[in-house]
């Protein structure tokens, strides 16, 4: 225990030293890094490489690795990759899934994913400026402020309850807030862990029969490299991640999220772009740029001639060769041709072979073309029985040959 805090309490030291270079460089002229990426890599203010990087003090026991996949299993792998199916499958004890992002919005299938996750056992952490619809729907909350519009004050203070004594303790720091609230739940299934500083919920947890959780933390630039080394605000993340269980065999960092919600990381851009008088500068500048583009086109570009596209001579050339055969009533030869054609269309984009036209073939066949069995079936039996055929007359040509077209059209 003592080799842990004095690790850990060096790792810390170091950050700090970091932190008071870049502000001695601020006072040379430099300025401070805004831009919110919530990144694990990043050491900026608001990257999360603290955080990071102090999962394993929380959890020794746990192998931490980095998710950059759906948790829908449909998405993340093809069913035809069995390798990559069964080791999503086979993880073996209980693990947790901590998403940190400006916004996390899983589709139907996601939300139905985590969900489940959840439900058997295992740990969902969520710590975004906004959820999508899907997933307050189907955990009964609503939060306060929507997408789009959230608390732009210049420091952010809030709370969390101590998981052993209860006590509530409070934190603050003085960067951006850009935090959010829950403004409905059932008390029934949530438990309320932490609050704003008005006293709204901003940090509940939501428990499941199966013995797992969802935690939904709506203030993520908390777990911020500036807000937890900035005085003593390090013990908020111990008391926010200490409500997990420490029993994981595998904590999973998730960066599908993050980089899903990357194209809206929060910068001086978004702030100016809330008024709407400046969204209304950009707009006439990019008009008018456009117009000057349009105008200016005209006047300098020459006419295109027009370019007759090359004739298909190949194209005319089976027709003429298929007619010279009509005209002909043979039939059977070309029929024999066209079956010919086939099997030579089935090795090119199919690449398979067609010397064995066996039942095994065709179910290959079907699985490739995507075609029913039974019509390819019918197909591959019309082909093997022209030997046998002394003769065709044109209604059979012609019954042949729909089969072919129905094949290469659909």
């Amino acid at each position: 225990m003592l080799k842990y805090k004095l690790n850990r309490h060096c790792i810390h030291i170091i950050w700090i030293l970091s932190v008071f270079l870049l502000a001695g460089c601020g006072r040379q002229g430099k300025v401070l890094n805004k831009r919110i990426t919530l990144w694990q890599k990043d050491s900026i203010p608001y990257g999360n490489a603290v955080a990071f990087d102090n999962l394993k003090y929380i959890f020794p026991r746990a192998k931490i690795v980095i998710n950059k996949k759906s948790p829908d299993k449909y998405k993340s792998y093809s069913l035809n990759d069995i390798k990559s199916y069964t080791d999503y499958n086979e993880e073996e004890g209980k693990s947790a899934y901590i998403i940190i992002a400006p916004s996390v919005s899983p589709d139907n299938a996601e939300t139905i994913a985590l969900i489940d996750y959840a439900g058997s056992g295992n740990t969902v952490f969520i710590s975004a400026f906004h959820l999508g619809s899907i997933l307050l729907d189907s955990l009964h909350i609503k939060t306060g402020l929507p997408s789009g519009l959230y608390n732009y004050n210049d420091s952010l203070r809030l709370s969390v309850y101590d998981p052993i004594t209860k006590d509530s303790f409070n934190y603050a720091y003085p960067g951006s807030s850009a935090d959010n609230f829950v403004s409905k739940m059932d008390s029934n299934y949530v438990t309320i862990l932490g609050k704003n500083e008005n006293g709204d919920a901003n940090f509940i947890r939501i428990t499941y029969k199966g013995g797992g959780a969802m935690y939904i933390h709506l203030a993520p630039l908390a777990l911020s490299n500036f807000f937890l080394l900035h005085k003593q605000n390090m013990k908020y993340y111990d008391r926010v991640f200490s409500y997990l269980p420490d029993k994981f065999s595998r904590i999973k960092w998730d960066n599908y999220f993050r980089n899903a919600s990357r194209d809206h990381d929060f910068t001086a851009f978004d702030f100016l772009t809330k008024h709407e008088s400046f969204r209304w500068a950009i707009g006439l500048v990019l008009l008018l740029l456009a117009l000057l583009f349009v105008f200016g086109a005209k006047r300098r570009q020459r006419i295109i001639p027009v370019v007759k596209p090359l004739e298909n001579s190949s194209l005319d050339f089976v027709k003429t060769i298929g007619h010279l055969y009509y005209q002909r009533r043979d039939n059977k030869n070309l029929a024999e041709k066209m079956a010919a054609h086939f099997l030579e269309y089935v090795r090119a984009h199919y690449l398979m072979s067609t010397a064995v036209l066996d039942e095994a073939f065709i179910k290959r066949l079907s699985v490739k073309s995507g075609k029913p069995f039974d019509e390819l079936n019918d197909l591959v039996y019309t082909i093997q029985s022209l030997k046998d055929y002394p003769s065709l007359n044109d209604e059979e040509l012609l019954l042949f040959n729909n089969k072919l077209e129905h094949f290469y059209k659909n």
